[in-house]
């Protein structure tokens, strides 16, 4: 947890690139900065993975944080333990490790290789199910964000997306 900007706590998570992408493409870029957290990616994964086509994120809010020297030496070793998640998605692991806060992320190899590490992981599905609990959006505005998602070729477990909407429309947890 971090100090917001009125002195309360603001939770802190730490975004891959598909998360990002996810959001963009549902059209919720401007909502997912509305919700009461503080959304941080590693400056390497944005410089050389995101920029080019997102530079956008950085006035919509995403704030950069650089790994120390240390977390640089994590990084490593989990490049070295993980074969399958990416360099980028093993700086992501090492930020949240050293924020000590979740990541966020819809990529399998990356959640499995941060749960092995120790690491709270959340995804889309918990990103968009939070817009519409903390009512920023309709239940019917994210099935919305849902389809053009799906129509963009994005993968998610759409049943399961489904069934979190159905329940917050019906007034479950």
């Amino acid at each position: 947890m971090k100090n917001g900007s009125w002195g309360k706590q603001v939770q802190l998570l730490i975004s891959d690139a598909n998360i990002l992408i996810d959001m963009k493409e549902g059209q919720l870029i401007k909502v997912l900065f509305q919700l009461p957290y503080q959304f941080l990616t590693p400056d390497i994964l944005f410089y050389e993975e995101l920029e080019g086509q997102h530079d956008y994120l950085l006035k919509a809010g995403l704030q950069l944080s650089e790994l120390s020297g240390e977390t640089m030496q994590y990084a490593q070793q989990v490049i070295e333990r993980h074969s399958k998640p990416s360099r980028h998605d093993c700086f992501a692991i090492a930020l949240a490790h050293q924020e000590k806060c979740t990541l966020l992320t819809g990529d399998k190899d990356l959640k499995k290789a941060a749960s092995i590490e120790g690491i709270d992981v959340k995804g889309t599905i918990w990103i968009v199910s939070q817009m519409a609990r903390k009512r920023l959006i309709t239940v019917e505005q994210a099935r919305l964000a849902y389809q053009k998602m799906r129509e963009t070729g994005r993968r998610l477990p759409w049943d399961i997306a489904e069934k979190e909407l159905t329940e917050i429309q019906n007034g479950q947890n």
